[in-house]
């Protein structure tokens, strides 16, 4: 068989290759090399402003500045962390027992101990706040 003959089952295989290499990202690949977003800040409340000082503290080295990202983390300024898929309290619970990856893959995150309950209410608040300084609000979670 010549290659003229063979032509259409190669184009044929490069397109099934190709299809594969698609559906693979989309399912394995997701979001997981979580690039570093750029993030507007507003003016903040005064909770929000102590919660980023919180934030800097103890979020910061792997969430990123501000909640963009980082290679160690994923930006929490993203609508996967919109009020509607993510509830505030899920920013508590994973603050007190860490969080196995499922969105992202930088693994799991461990738990914060040394972030108090009163920490994470003002965290919360400056993600919040700048979450929707950068358009992300609530948005029914649907599966």
């Amino acid at each position: 068989m010549n290659i003229k003959e063979k032509l259409p089952s190669i184009i044929i295989g490069l397109f099934l290759i190709g299809g594969l290499g698609i559906f693979a990202s989309k399912f394995f690949g997701s979001e997981a090399g979580a690039k570093v977003v750029d993030v507007k800040i507003p003016k903040l409340s005064e909770i929000a402003e102590v919660g980023k000082q919180n934030f800097d503290a103890n979020c910061a080295q792997c969430h990123g500045n501000n909640g963009s990202g980082s290679d160690q983390g994923p930006p929490l300024i993203h609508n996967i962390y919109n009020p509607g898929h993510h509830a505030d309290a899920s920013f508590y619970l994973a603050a007190k027992r860490g969080v196995n990856r499922h969105h992202w893959s930088f693994g799991d995150m461990p738990p914060q101990p040394q972030v108090k309950e009163k920490q994470m209410k003002e965290i919360v608040q400056y993600i919040r706040e700048v979450q929707r300084a950068n358009g992300i609000y609530f948005k029914e979670h649907n599966m």
